[in-house]
């Protein structure tokens, strides 16, 4: 059980120095090098006249840098807040109007400017990291002082930031240490999503705390599927983490399995819904791994439940389910006025309330978004995630979609990731989502399906389309199925990693 995150990833430079912590494309740093580049920059840090307790962003890309300057940060006693290079430039300076932050620390040249926020640029840092200092570590980040802030996605407004405690953080790694996942002693883990991503969290903190290796795979990597299947194989990772869209392109390469990549032992997915055809696809695969679906909103740290997605699993569920909570967490399902109450009856439909130690204080400078969203429960932080969901008798939870992507048409109502679900089991179709077209008085007309198909031998896309329908009729209910089929060879993703619904309905609904 670690009581203390900075000084349990601190202690590995004692015991075990030369041991690598990060290796990105063959060029590796060590636990040492960690804790002497922390070190400098927290003792820099405190001789400048910075605001109060205000957190400090952190821009930059999936290198050692990045993770040393978090570790710097929160050893000099403030939160991080990390912004990657691949943003837009609104959003890094949206982010610096709500956050008000002490500085902006440039692991990367910053793109835009950042007003009077003072800022440490790319030289500074490298001249800072290369000066050696005897630093005390004595008034870092501990108890519910937040450790790191991350901003959920802005597309819709002004983002929010979640502001996430050194005890938030430590009630979410000691439970991922624990028997509930069953992680290799000293994982090497891949290190995929974004640090602005939250996702990203469970694979550095778990594999830091343990004193593992960070193998960091560059968006740039990611981003050219020759790159990326050409360095896949040579990663000695027994821990894998990402959302299940990256999953879904990494399988599209026929070599990804237990046969060229023997170490890999875990799969971990969190951040959308993994389909059973993924896991069923990856578990033949890798048929002795263990694959974990996990869920949880940024505002509860990473994730609060997990389930091993077993053989026996893909054959009782069509749907997979959530898993069951974390032992020092209550979920409970509410009617979906949101008030917080007695629960649903067993197995009826309601929304997920999230209560523990990993829930957030809240917004960061938005108390009027955090006292809508959070309240207590029980003597403890609660969160409304927003989440449709039920829970079994056994305790175990199924995710039903989210409250705002339920749609209304002719009057149904339908959850769009549900027809999601069974779009993704139609035999003809690779990837799918299903998105609503509005009229000018916001009424839902349409449903619209972007589909990547299977490869086929269908002479017109009218005949695929016929095809699918019929086999869909047989799926779902009628109103269910989406009137129209639009054709892709690839669907866009977020940042992130997540297919991105939200550019795909701009296209379906321009201003």
């Amino acid at each position: 059980m670690i009581k203390n995150m900075i000084a349990t990833i601190d202690d590995f430079a004692r015991t075990q120095p030369e041991k690598v912590v990060y290796d990105v494309q063959g060029v590796t740093h060590t636990y040492a090098d960690l804790k002497r580049y922390s070190d400098a920059l927290a003792a820099h840090l405190d001789t400048l006249d910075l605001a109060a307790d205000a957190p400090i962003i952190v821009f930059g890309g999936q290198t050692f840098e990045m993770i040393a300057t978090f570790l710097g940060i929160v050893k000099s006693g403030r939160a991080y807040i990390p912004i990657d290079t691949h943003s837009p430039n609104e959003r890094l300076t949206m982010i610096n109007e709500i956050a008000q932050p002490a500085a902006v620390i440039a692991v990367a040249e910053l793109p835009t400017g950042v007003g009077t926020t003072p800022v440490i640029t790319p030289d500074q840092l490298a001249e800072i990291f290369a000066t050696p200092v005897d630093y005390q570590v004595d008034h870092a980040v501990s108890g519910d002082d937040n450790y790191y802030i991350i901003f959920t996605s802005g597309t819709t407004g002004k983002p929010k930031g979640v502001q996430i405690s050194h005890d938030n953080l430590l009630s979410y790694v000691n439970w991922m240490l624990s028997d509930d996942f069953g992680l290799p002693e000293q994982p090497n883990a891949l290190s995929q999503p974004p640090y602005s991503f939250d996702l990203s969290v469970m694979d550095v903190y778990p594999t830091l705390a343990a004193g593992g290796t960070l193998y960091a795979l560059p968006k740039a990597v990611t981003d050219d599927f020759k790159q990326l299947f050409a360095a896949l194989p040579t990663l000695p990772i027994n821990v894998w983490v990402s959302t299940p869209s990256f999953m879904d392109i990494c399988l599209l390469e026929p070599k990804f399995n237990a046969e060229n990549l023997p170490s890999l032992t875990h799969f971990l997915f969190c951040g959308e819904e993994l389909t059973h055809k993924t896991a069923a696809t990856l578990k033949q695969r890798f048929p002795a791994a263990r694959i974990f679906n996990t869920y949880g909103p940024t505002e509860t740290c990473v994730a609060v439940t997990q389930i091993e997605i077993t053989d026996e699993a893909l054959a009782k569920f069509d749907r997979l389910p959530i898993g069951y909570a974390k032992a020092d967490t209550q979920m409970i399902v509410v009617d979906e006025t949101g008030e917080p109450g007695e629960p649903v009856p067993t197995g009826t439909e309601g929304e997920l309330i999230i209560a523990g130690p990993s829930v957030s204080k809240g917004y960061l400078n938005n108390p009027e978004k955090t006292a809508k969203a959070f309240f207590e429960l029980d003597g403890q932080r609660a969160y409304h995630s927003g989440d449709i969901g039920t829970m079994d008798a056994d305790g175990l939870f199924r995710y039903r979609g989210r409250v705002d992507f339920q749609i209304k048409m002719h009057g149904y109502r339908i959850e769009l990731e549900e027809v999601d679900h069974f779009l993704g089991q139609q035999q003809h179709i690779k990837q799918a989502v299903a998105v609503p077209k509005y009229n000018k008085e916001h009424k839902v007309t349409q449903m619209i399906a972007y589909v990547v198909p299977k490869p086929n031998e269908f002479e017109t896309d009218f005949a695929l389309t016929t095809a699918i329908k019929k086999d869909l009729q047989g799926m779902m209910m009628e109103y269910m199925i989406p009137q129209r089929f639009v054709y892709q060879e690839s669907l866009p993703l977020t940042p992130n990693g997540k297919i991105d619904v939200k550019s795909i309905m701009k296209e379906v609904n321009p201003e």
